[in-house]
This record gives C-alpha cells, sequence and structure tokens, in this order.
C-alpha cells in the first residue's frame, strides 16, 4: 500500500478540468469535467491514510473515505464504488453539490501542513459514474419482501435517501410530493451547472424500478388528509424540507420585480427541463440583477442570472468574505462568470414603485461584538447610504419551515419554536405515534449530505419501531 500512497509531498493537488468562464456563461452545462481514470488514481494517491481521518470525522455520513481513495489509487474502483455506497445514497451527487472546503477536504491533514487537500469530492463523482457506465449500480433487490407500508412525504434529499434504504429492507414504500416530478431541492433548487437533472432522474428511476411508489402533483392536506395518510401505512416520514422565503428587510419589498430565489431558481430549471415558462418575470434576460444574501442560493441565483443573459449581476451581502456561508468555490466561479459584490451592504429600501422595482438603496455595515454564537454582528456605518440599480431583486435571505400542523391539518404534531417538527432524536419520531420526520424539517434549512443522512436515520427507526409492533395501520381510518 505504502508505494501506492503517501504521494502528497511529490505531487500536487490538480482538480479536474473547470470549463472556461466565458464558455460556461452561455449555457447550463456542469463546469467542471471529468477525471481520467489516470488520473483519478494519482490524485487518490496522494491520501496520508490517516490514522484518526478528520475527512471521515467531518463528513456527516461518515464516509470511509480513506478506503475508496486506496482502492481508486489501485485501480480497484468497483470495491471503491461499493464502499461509497455502503454509507451514501447519493455518492455521485454529494460529490458535486457538497461544500467539500468546508467539510472533507477543508479537514484533510495533508492540507493542514500546506500540502493541498485531497480532491475527494471529485474522486467520489468520478467513481460513481464510473460505476454507472459500466452498470455496477446494481437495481434494488431486497432479500425479502415485508407487508408493513411506510408513506414518505416529500421526494427531496432526506425522503429519497429513506426510501432507498427502507425499500431495501423490503418495506412497500410510496413516496408523496407536490411537485411533478421528484427529486425536490436537486430537481428544482439546484441549478444543471452544479448538477444535471439526468443525474438525479436516474436515480429516482432505480427507486420506481426498485418497487418504490411515487404520488406526484399530490398536496398533503388536500389532494390526501393527513389522517387519511397515517391511515394507509404502518408508519409515516415528514420529509417535506423547508421552503418558506425570508422576507426582505426593506422598505417597499412587495414591488413587482423582488422574487423569492426559490421562485426563480424553480423557473429556470423548469425551463432547462424542457417545461413551458411563460413569465417572463422570472427571467433575468437583460436585466440589471441584485441578489441579496449570501448562501450557495445567493450563489446559484447569480450565476443563472448570468447564464440567462443579465444586463449586470449583483451579490449584496451583510457581512465580508471571510465570514460568508456559502462554498468559496462557488463565490470564486462567480466572480469569474462576472458577478460582482457589494460586501459589508445591507438592503434598505426598494426603489421604484410598488408595480415596478427601479434598484435597491442599501447602507454599509461593519462587523461589531460577536453574537451568542461568536459570529461578529453586522452594524449599519452612519451615513453610508448608496444606490444600486436593478430591475430585479432576488431575495435568497434562507428558508424558514412552512405551518405543517395548519397544512395537514394535524394540531397534535408539535413544533419547535424555530417552527421546525419537534422530535425524539432517538427515535426521530415527532409527537405523533408512528410519525417520523427528517432533513430540513427536523434541522432547519441545511445541506444535502445532512438530508441524506437524516433520512437514512430515519429509515432505520422506523424499521426498529415496526420491527416491535404488529402489523396494523397507526390509526384507524375516518
Amino acid at each position: 500500500m505504502a508505494e501506492r500512497m503517501l504521494k502528497f509531498t511529490g505531487l500536487e493537488k490538480a482538480s479536474p478540468p473547470k470549463r472556461a468562464a466565458t464558455e460556461r456563461r452561455g449555457d447550463f452545462h456542469e463546469i467542471y469535467k471529468d477525471f481520467i481514470e489516470a488520473k483519478a488514481k494519482e490524485q487518490a494517491s496522494r491520501c496520508s491514510q490517516c490514522g484518526v481521518p478528520f475527512c471521515q470525522s467531518h463528513c456527516p455520513l461518515q464516509n470511509n473515505i480513506p478506503d475508496w481513495l486506496r482502492l481508486t489509487a489501485e485501480g480497484r474502483l468497483r470495491e471503491a464504488y461499493e464502499v461509497s455506497s455502503a454509507t451514501n445514497t447519493m455518492p455521485e451527487i454529494c460529490g458535486r453539490i457538497c461544500p467539500q472546503d468546508r467539510l472533507c477536504e477543508g479537514n484533510c491533514v495533508i492540507e493542514q501542513s500546506g500540502h493541498g487537500t485531497v480532491t475527494i469530492g471529485a474522486i467520489e463523482k468520478h467513481i460513481t459514474d464510473t460505476a454507472w457506465s459500466n452498470g455496477w449500480v446494481e437495481p434494488i433487490a431486497p432479500p425479502r419482501e415485508r407487508k408493513e407500508s411506510v408513506g414518505i412525504v416529500g421526494a427531496g434529499p432526506a425522503g429519497l435517501a429513506a426510501a432507498e434504504a427502507l425499500r431495501l429492507k423490503g418495506y412497500q414504500v410510496t413516496v408523496y410530493d407536490r411537485y411533478d416530478r421528484a427529486g425536490g431541492l436537486l430537481i428544482y433548487g439546484i441549478p444543471n451547472f452544479k448538477l444535471e437533472k439526468d443525474v438525479v432522474q436516474r436515480r429516482t428511476k432505480r427507486l420506481e424500478e426498485g418497487g418504490v411508489q411515487f404520488v406526484l402533483n399530490c398536496n398533503v392536506g388536500t389532494d390526501i388528509t393527513f389522517a387519511e395518510l397515517r391511515a394507509k401505512h404502518h408508519a409515516v416520514l415528514v420529509a417535506t424540507g423547508v421552503y418558506k422565503a425570508r422576507d426582505l428587510p426593506a422598505a417597499n419589498a412587495a414591488a413587482k420585480g423582488v422574487l423569492p430565489a426559490m421562485e426563480f431558481l424553480t423557473a429556470a430549471n423548469r425551463a432547462g427541463l424542457g417545461d413551458t415558462v411563460d413569465d417572463t418575470a422570472l427571467n433575468a434576460k437583460g436585466k440589471r440583477v441584485v441578489v441579496v444574501g449570501g448562501g450557495d442560493t445567493a450563489m446559484d441565483c447569480v450565476r443563472t442570472a448570468v447564464r440567462q443573459g443579465a444586463k449586470s449581476v449583483t451579490c449584496l451581502y451583510r457581512r465580508d468574505r471571510a465570514n460568508m456561508p456559502g462554498s468559496r468555490a462557488e463565490v470564486a466561479n462567480a466572480e469569474e462568470e462576472g458577478v460582482a459584490f457589494e460586501w459589508l451592504a445591507a438592503p434598505k429600501a426598494v426603489l421604484g414603485s410598488a408595480r415596478k422595482a427601479t434598484g435597491l438603496r442599501a447602507v454599509r455595515m461593519r462587523l461589531g461584538a460577536p453574537d451568542a454564537g461568536g459570529r461578529q454582528t453586522p452594524e449599519e456605518a452612519p451615513g453610508s447610504e448608496f444606490d444600486l440599480g436593478a430591475d430585479l431583486v432576488i431575495k435568497a435571505l434562507g428558508f424558514d419551515p412552512e405551518d405543517l400542523p395548519a397544512a395537514f391539518v394535524a394540531p397534535d404534531l408539535k413544533t419547535t419554536r424555530f417552527g421546525t417538527l419537534r422530535v425524539d432524536f432517538r427515535s426521530m419520531m415527532t409527537s405523533l405515534p408512528g410519525v417520523f420526520a427528517a432533513g430540513d424539517i427536523v434541522r432547519g434549512a441545511s445541506l444535502v449530505v445532512w438530508a441524506i443522512r437524516e433520512g437514512r436515520d430515519a429509515a432505520d427507526a422506523i424499521h426498529a419501531y415496526l420491527k416491535e409492533r404488529a402489523v396494523a395501520p397507526a390509526v384507524a381510518a375516518e
């Protein structure tokens, strides 16, 4: 093994080739090319095979990263895929969209020693894309069928991860989702230049072929009541995510031309999928665009606006670059593509009238005393207001939970003070017997990799719950 590994002192870090900004600005295709096998082997061989692998301990899924890096370096890609997929339901998706600079790669030991991190995400993507190409991704085949059924509300990453884990155990699984396609955020929230939709669709197709049923265009609470859902299934998992946009803290924020980020991104993704999107208000073409926010959703918005042909694109963020929550790689990509950043700036008012936004008045900020979490609090700098021209203002300030007890007509479904569902974290069960919850609706808006982890954990919890009980619906049908 030593001959194949620990080559970080003689081999420099190399990432997969990235398309030139001038080329990628004109389309929605992924910007990174794949490693060729020889390059993947070479880069994997830089791993130091740490006795205490911080890359693994800082991965929400606890992926066995050193093991599949070693197998890749040895040319044993099929075994690498088997190790990778044992802990991760969607490794090729995480390889594309995880903020590795904050997780595995950011905690790589050789990165800390100044040699440059192992390119873990790109290798993870390469392993599973190779597995799909070679037919190594096997169909779902439970060792035996169980008669218990589980209903899952939400076909996003948490719901899909739970569906696969439960189906592999033999449960009869039905996934309900209000959209017309399964995938949730992976389909309608994340742009193609980060995640091509066929990558997601082959996953959902595998679930369908493996016996998972999807009921789409279905709003729980209207098209089917929550009580009916509980009567129909022996357990229910709520994995709806959080989609309620936070309001813009500025005067005239309801003006025409001010859009929630998800509405903008969904329209762009629908257009990419071939759907008809008639509303020009949802398109940035020829417009001066200002995106307010500093997370990955804001980066998705600014880079989408560039590709739609915006006249100008500016990102307004109230803290500085060092305190930006979004991926550093995404910020760099946005800058390469022509996005301007206004750091330490916050919105004060949307200019124009209620019928048409014409700009945004902002104020300069400075970082003051740390808050309870240790993060410096932004404060307005007196007399520092300035104006930005804007025909389209996109609010990417994060997401809050919808009022699920009201939507589901389930007043006994308890929530936290943040509006997320209250669960017993030992069992993942909510205040209702046989009803579980996972993902952002429990954690709050977070990363896809955390949703996958919690979907898998919820599947284990449901399995333990059903094994202890007789085969009977949780509540009687009304």
